[in-house]
């Protein structure tokens, strides 16, 4: 089973910049997988933020975060980034990273159910 790890959530004020992190399990580098950023604010439907494609690094963004956020993997692709500048009150969400393997490229980004393997979140909170 695949388990995943996100870290680097906090508390900061808008116009700030976080990264947050994900270990991804090492076996997880033998197929093409999916690695997507997730997040779920208050009272709100978990969204999908940003998504990459192992199989050639594709990367997908929602409308709401392009420009300001960027979806990465380290050199040894254990660790799934999430960097997040220029950040506003609403995007403050807990946040979570999820992972599948896919042949050709990932999901939709709207499609939380097309993930089995998820981590146990990391809050963000972004005060005005």
């Amino acid at each position: 089973q695949v388990q995943l790890a996100e870290s680097g959530g906090d508390s900061v004020q808008a116009g700030g910049s976080l990264r947050l992190s994900c270990v991804v399990p090492g076996y997880t580098h033998s197929s093409t997988y999916c690695l997507t950023w997730f997040r779920q604010g208050p009272g709100q439907e978990r969204e999908g933020v940003a998504s990459l494609w192992t199989g050639g690094g594709t990367q997908y963004y929602a409308d709401s975060v392009k420009g300001r956020f960027t979806i990465s993997q380290d050199s040894a692709k254990t660790t799934l980034y999430l960097q997040m500048n220029s950040l506003k009150p609403e995007d403050t969400a807990m946040y979570y990273c999820a992972a599948d393997p896919y042949d050709r490229g990932c999901p939709d980004l709207e499609n939380q159910y097309a993930y089995n393997y998820w981590g146990q979140g990391t809050q963000v909170t972004v005060s005005s």
